[in-house]
């Protein structure tokens, strides 16, 4: 049973967008699409963590699959699942200045471990059948629980909100909202799982499929299909990241399945080759290279000096204003985040030429 290319090459991809739309050269200079929806809604830059969250589900097929039915090696995955974590929350308080009692205690790696660690026990424990089923009564109860508050869907008085500010404390939340609010909260976990399963799912398919247009058959109608639902559920449940709405988890999932049909077509069907195998480079060590863009681009902002006005001045803030003696400031910010990319790339490839491959 072979790793399918196509998600290779998803997952590199994914990775290169998702440092483009971390690393703009100012925040106040990007292009809409850049950018994450302020609430409600939908950019293609929503679509880059829970594209992440599907290829971790789509390995996860993989690495389990000499796991005899029935058992759990729950060293393994919690092993795993700790590290990651761990290493989220590292990189939220690099360089570490902040008081233990205001570390951030969520995020991006730590959502993908508790998904990842909650999905890899399910898939030991139940058939196919019964993780799709768990996965629509996931869905459905998230939204009914949400429900249960007067403003399900508001910033204030949700209640993923009202869960982390009882567990955690509002000191522990992330503070980009003007308000404490976690996206990637405790409760908004439990459909995250689901964008773990559906790549699962996925992996599962396109290793049983015997030919690239069955592949392809079956990605459009299951892509199509949860496109429907999400934009006839989304009339009643707004289509939001922060929350990690059950219309985001379909929605996103549907664009999942069709992005992997165009690779797919290409790469299987039309024989494409040239212009893929960077993608396959930069996404051979996924983990590695986004925890190593995470340091080098808080570094570039705590080095600093004094100019000759008496400002001080970062060298990414430099950079930035390098580019913009040429560019204007929108396309400044953007040639600094192409940079970041490129940076990674040459690290991705000098690993993957000498066979390194970083793993937890």
């Amino acid at each position: 049973m072979q790793r399918q290319i196509s998600l290779d090459i998803f997952r590199g991809l994914t990775l290169a967008a998702m440092l483009l739309v971390n690393n703009p050269g100012s925040w106040s200079a990007v292009y809409p699409p850049l950018l994450h929806a302020e609430w409600h809604g939908l950019t293609p830059t929503d679509l880059i963590f829970p594209f992440f969250m599907f290829i971790v589900g789509a390995a996860l097929f993989h690495s389990m699959k000499n796991v005899p039915a029935g058992t759990i090696p729950w060293a393994k995955i919690a092993k795993r699942t700790v590290l990651l974590f761990a290493i989220g929350v590292a990189l939220n308080e690099f360089p570490f200045t902040d008081p233990l009692s205001e570390w951030r205690v969520l995020g991006v790696l730590q959502r993908i471990a508790l998904c990842y660690g909650i999905a890899a026990v399910l898939i030991c424990v139940l058939n196919r059948s019964h993780l799709l089923l768990l996965s629509a009564v996931i869905l459905i109860g998230y939204w009914l629980i949400l429900l249960l508050v007067e403003n399900p869907y508001s910033l204030e008085g949700n209640l993923v909100q009202q869960w982390d500010l009882a567990l955690l404390g509002a000191s522990h939340l992330y503070q980009g909202y003007g308000v404490p609010f976690e996206p990637e909260g405790i409760l908004s976990t439990l459909p995250g799982v689901v964008s773990i399963l559906a790549g699962y799912f996925t992996s599962e398919m396109l290793a049983e499929k015997p030919t690239p247009e069955a592949k392809i058959k079956s990605l459009l109608m299951w892509g199509v299909g949860a496109f429907i639902v999400a934009l006839l559920w989304q009339i009643v449940f707004p289509i939001n990241k922060p929350l990690w709405s059950s219309t985001y988890v379909l929605i996103t999932t549907a664009f999942a399945w069709f992005f992997l049909a165009i690779i797919v077509y290409l790469c299987d069907v039309k024989k494409v080759s040239k212009g893929m195998h960077w993608m396959v480079v930069y996404g051979s060590n996924p983990l590695f290279i986004y925890a190593l863009s995470r340091i080098f681009s808080k570094t570039l902002s705590l080095i600093t000096w004094t100019n000759d006005a008496g400002q001080t001045v970062s060298l990414q803030k430099a950079i930035y204003t390098a580019f913009n003696q040429f560019l204007s400031p929108i396309n400044a910010s953007l040639l600094y985040a192409l940079m970041i990319v490129a940076i990674f790339y040459v690290i991705s490839a000098w690993l993957y030429k000498r066979k390194i491959f970083i793993k937890l």
